[in-house]
Formats: structure tokens, sequence, C-alpha cells
């Protein structure tokens, strides 16, 4: 049996545009934790059996809209504050990227994303936290590009 080809945890890539630099995406520092999620939302029609009435109904489903939502969560880094803060601050959305680096090629998301949350924490004996929240907001494009 073949391994399959995977990427390490530094491999998996949550970047914010520069706000000093268009086209330039900086990777956070601090994360420990951190996931891009993909969703549709759904209308559901019954479809009968048009030859036998009393077969049970399957379910048709058709796709309504498109979302996805950056999570992420670890250590608060000084070097990190500026950029979450100025998410946070604007009411615009800010250009967001997610890589996932194979050794045979790279898994590429893109698209404007509005921070949500910004959840800073900490606990007795540790150190500052740092949980964010964000969600699309219009189209995200996926590409493929192999080595």
């Amino acid at each position: 049996m073949a391994q399959p080809n995977t990427a390490r945890f530094g491999k998996f890539i949550v970047s914010l545009e520069s706000a000093d630099s268009p086209n330039v995406f900086v990777a956070p520092c601090g994360f420990t934790s951190k996931s891009l999620v993909m969703g549709k939302n759904l209308s559901e029609i019954s479809i009968p059996d048009c030859n036998d009435p009393d077969l049970p109904i399957w379910l048709g489903r058709d796709v309504q809209t498109n979302t996805a939502s950056i999570t992420g969560e670890g250590v608060l880094a000084a070097e990190s504050v500026p950029r979450w803060l100025a998410a946070y601050e604007s009411t615009e959305s800010v250009e967001c990227q997610v890589e996932v680096q194979f050794s045979t090629g790279t898994l590429t998301f893109q698209g404007h994303f509005h921070l949500e949350n910004w959840t800073l924490g900490a606990e007795q004996g540790g150190r500052v936290t740092a949980n964010v929240s964000m969600q699309s907001d219009g189209e995200i494009t996926g590409t493929w590009t192999p080595v």
C-alpha cells in the first residue's frame, strides 16, 4: 500500500492581505490551531416516484448559497496585533488567503472575509490567547497548482 501525500501543520497557512501593501499576504503569528470551512446552504424538495407513489420519497437538494469561514486560535503574538486590530476596526472585509502546501502541489483559497470575532483571554499562570472567527464576503476561489 502506498502512503498518502499529506501536509504538516506549518504548511497550512492562513494569511491576511497587508494593510500597507496590496497583494502581499502575511500570516499572523501565534496560531496553534486553524481551519477553513467551506459550506453550502441547500434547499430541499420532495421528489416522488412517478411509477410507484407508495415508495419512500427521496429528497432533492439545490444549492442556494456558498459560504466559507476561517477560524484560528493560539497565543496572542504582539507582532500580529496591529493587523488583527485593523481588521477588527474596519467595516470593509479583508482579502485573505489559505494555502495547503504539499510536495505535489499547493491548494489555495482566496477571497474577502470579515473578522467576525476576535477573542482575547488568559488564565492564571498562562499566556494571553487569541481566538479569531472570519466569515466570507462574496466569492471564494479555490485553485490547485501542481508542482
